[in-house]
């Protein structure tokens, strides 16, 4: 029994390992990409489900929500517009996509070529790019704020920050 009894406490530590791997997995199902959305429309988030295509981070609040859908249905999901403009520049679909924006003045989803954005706002990867429907003063075109992404012209660079706070 002295000579069995190691043995037994081995493959018990191994076996509770095995179960806790496989609870968590089974837990944590996040969703990155969402096929046949064939109406090109902006589709639920359900908050910490959901995972950013850009960062790979978990969306927990759609303040800077946005989504991407191919002509083909295929939906992916961003928690930051910058981010989002940041993922799209490479792909060969990036003139031809649908894309959603969360607007911060009618928290509703619209069109993302057709938003305003503003540029200095705290948002989760500190791009700093919020949506809004209405035009105010200061505010740019998707055009430039994904001109702006690609040159590092956010409020995560430093340098740019100070330059845009005037500081």
């Amino acid at each position: 029994m002295k000579k069995i009894l190691p043995f037994f406490t081995i493959i018990l530590i191994i076996a509770i390992i095995v179960v806790i791997f496989l609870s968590m997995s089974n837990s944590k199902q996040m969703v990155v990409l969402k096929e046949g959305n064939t109406t090109l429309t902006p589709l639920e988030i359900v908050l910490g489900k959901y995972q950013d295509s850009d960062c790979g981070m978990i969306i927990t609040d759609l303040t800077y929500a946005s989504q991407v859908v191919s002509n083909d249905g295929k939906t992916w999901f961003f928690h930051d517009h910058g981010g989002m403009a940041n993922w799209l520049r490479t792909k060969e679909f990036k003139d031809s996509a649908k894309i959603w924006v969360m607007s911060k003045d009618t928290n509703k989803y619209i069109d993302g070529r057709t938003a305003f954005y503003s540029t200095t706002e705290a948002t989760p990867m500190r791009y700093g790019f919020g949506a809004y429907e209405n035009k105010q003063n200061g505010f740019i075109t998707f055009e430039e704020m994904s001109l702006r992404m690609l040159r590092g012209e956010t409020m995560a660079n430093p340098v740019y920050k100070k330059e845009l706070l005037g500081k």
